[in-house]
């Protein structure tokens, strides 16, 4: 049994487009009516035909859906919902899958007061952007988190649950607050961390581009993949997300200085300690199944 029988998309870039593909590959029957405000996103989808309609403004897309995905940014969530009011089906869910959830919540409680939403967080992506970039492998294996409302009815829960498991995904529920917090340290820091690493390398005085680009060491690779993410979106991520994301990074400070004084005053033990530590967190993330153990990072020399 399919847990939505017709899914209106509205974004369809990286996240948007795995989403369709995924539907394809595991719920045969569904129908997948997309949306994107870029009309050569529009028409490059219908090229690709992993919509089975592709409309030309968002109202017209949820008309008769009975699962809405916002797959926009989270900083342009209010104006798609507001786009979307009119048309939306009293018995349709709304989702999204945004990177913060607090604010999401807020802002489509507000804009669709009626509506049956149940917020969504798939922990999944690449550095890459655009309808091109989908795949339907995309969720496999990975974590999705639902930060549904207290008020929200326990069918409307399992159903996207469903939905999500169907995609090969993994489910967590977790309050949304709690969502924020935890993204905060693992994903929302460590863009930040690239970020900066990647723009001081290219702003030194002392060293040339070319030879940042020329002699990058491993570390510095994978911060540059990092870096490389769609700027909109994590633009608005920090902008949402603003005070775990400032609470995380007060405390990264506080930690950063207490290095500082470990290299300035040679307290190799200290620095020791830390990197066992920090080393047998990689080792468990391996277990897990959250990355690739083979050598160099999986990385094909081929």
């Amino acid at each position: 049994m399919l847990p939505f029988s017709n899914i209106a998309i509205i974004g369809l870039g990286l996240i948007g487009s795995s989403i369709a593909h995924s539907v394809r590959a595991s719920m045969a029957g569904a129908r997948i009516t997309g949306f994107d405000a870029d009309p050569t996103v529009r028409a490059r989808v219908i090229e690709l035909g992993f919509c089975d309609d592709v409309s030309d403004s968002a109202g017209a897309a949820v008309t008769d859906a009975d699962l809405v995905m916002l797959c926009v940014p989270v900083g342009a969530m209010a104006a798609i919902a507001a786009e979307i009011a009119d048309d939306l089906p009293a018995d349709a869910i709304v989702s999204d899958v945004g990177s913060s959830k607090g604010s999401v919540m807020e802002v489509l409680s507000k804009t669709l007061p009626s509506a049956r939403i149940i917020p969504a967080h798939p922990v999944a992506g690449t550095e890459h952007s655009g309808p091109d970039a989908g795949f339907a492998t995309l969720f496999h294996d990975r974590w999705c988190i639902l930060t549904p409302p207290d008020d929200a009815l326990e069918g409307d829960v399992e159903q996207v649950k469903a939905f999500w498991e169907k995609m090969g995904a993994n489910i967590e529920i977790m309050d949304a607050k709690h969502h924020d917090l935890v993204l905060a340290v693992t994903s929302h820091l460590p863009h930040l961390i690239a970020y900066t690493i990647v723009g001081t390398a290219s702003d030194l005085e002392d060293v040339t581009r070319s030879e940042v680009i020329k002699y990058s060491a491993g570390g510095f690779r994978d911060f540059t993949r990092i870096a490389a993410s769609d700027p909109t979106m994590w633009r608005d991520v920090f902008m949402s997300n603003k005070d775990a994301v400032l609470e995380m990074l007060q405390r990264f400070s506080e930690d950063l200085t207490a290095l500082q004084r470990a290299i300035r005053w040679d307290k190799g033990d200290e620095l020791f300690d830390l990197f066992t530590k920090t080393r047998a967190i990689r080792r468990r993330i391996i277990e897990e199944g959250q990355d690739d153990a083979a050598p160099d990072f999986g990385r094909s020399h081929e």
